[in-house]
């Protein structure tokens, strides 16, 4: 743990520049974004894709570490964390570790580089020893040079909807949605009707809380999976989700599509639920069909597009 936590804190210390990559495997198929990165330390993080859309996240964003105070507590929680024989990544010497099951089966494993502390890799395993996520670099440089990150005069348009799905871990509006929820706030908006569960199947717990106008933004980990779960007043049009495939089952309705991510929208009780994760599919329609539900849903209306909301989500998860 002292490892991670030491990881956590080189991201936000140490300068370098790089290529980072997200690759997640479904079903037997496998999807993957890479993009440039610069570091500043005290500036943040600017990404750019090979076509050109990238964005900036400050150092003061603790998401852009990739760990925070309540995912490794959740990672505790749930995991045993263990140093496995160290390993490489990117031709770098790195310490290795890794989260395993109750059964002694890894379930996520961590490469942290040796010099810096800087994780350099990290996967996600299935039950049956399969990747079904893995990120990090593909090459870096630790530079100590003085120049500074150029930065856009004014921060992304908030139109991400022109923005296509695969790209929503690098691309679109960076900067996390800053009207963050403490607890006694999340608790009025549970009294006002707002479904807001504290835990979700797979053992994911409810750790960030944050509303834009009419929209929260839910997070929840088991301290390695995330998923995000974006709640907005109404109900669906099912236009606003034509060519996704559709489930039907215990009587709820769930539209699915898998790309990088991994998506799932329902709707009910007046309610519409947009479920964005990269762990698959599966997790995304359990966590869909299990959300709050009416047994009359009225579909009339989606008050802002799903892709749109995929804006929010960290860009290094």
């Amino acid at each position: 743990m002292g490892l991670l936590r030491a990881a956590a804190d080189a991201a936000a210390r140490v300068a370098y520049d790089g290529r980072r990559f997200l690759t997640t495997w479904n079903r037997g198929a496998s999807g993957t974004s890479q993009v440039t990165v610069e570091h500043r330390p005290g500036e943040g993080v600017r990404y750019r894709s090979a076509a050109g859309l990238g964005g900036y996240r400050p150092d003061s964003a603790a998401e852009s570490t990739g760990f925070t105070a309540a995912t490794l507590a959740l990672l505790t929680r749930n995991y045993s964390v263990v140093r496995a024989a160290d390993g490489s990544a990117c031709g770098r010497s790195a310490r290795v570790v890794e989260a395993r099951r109750a059964d002694g089966t890894p379930a996520g494993r961590f490469w942290l580089d040796s010099e810096t502390g800087l994780m350099l890799r990290r996967e996600l395993i299935d039950g049956t020893g399969r990747r079904v996520v893995a990120t990090g670099f593909t090459e870096i440089s630790f530079t100590a040079r003085g120049d500074r990150l150029t930065l856009p005069a004014a921060p992304p348009a908030r139109g991400a909807d022109r923005i296509e799905p695969d790209m929503k871990g690098f691309a679109g509006t960076t900067t996390p949605w800053e009207e963050r929820l403490a607890a006694d706030d999340l608790n009025r908006l549970r009294a006002d009707g707002w479904p807001a569960p504290r835990v979700l199947p797979g053992r994911l717990s409810l750790y960030d809380a944050r509303r834009d106008g009419g929209t929260l933004h839910l997070s929840y980990s088991d301290g390695l999976a995330a998923v995000s779960v974006f709640v907005q007043r109404g109900a669906l049009d099912r236009s606003g989700v034509a060519g996704w495939q559709k489930t039907v089952r215990r009587g709820r309705t769930v539209f699915r599509r898998e790309s990088l991510r991994r998506w799932a929208v329902s709707a009910g009780g007046g309610y519409v639920y947009t479920v964005l994760t990269d762990v698959p599919q599966s997790t995304a329609e359990a966590v869909a069909l299990n959300l709050p539900r009416d047994h009359n849903p009225f579909w009339t209306r989606l008050s802002r597009g799903a892709r749109r909301l995929g804006s929010a989500v960290n860009p290094f998860d």
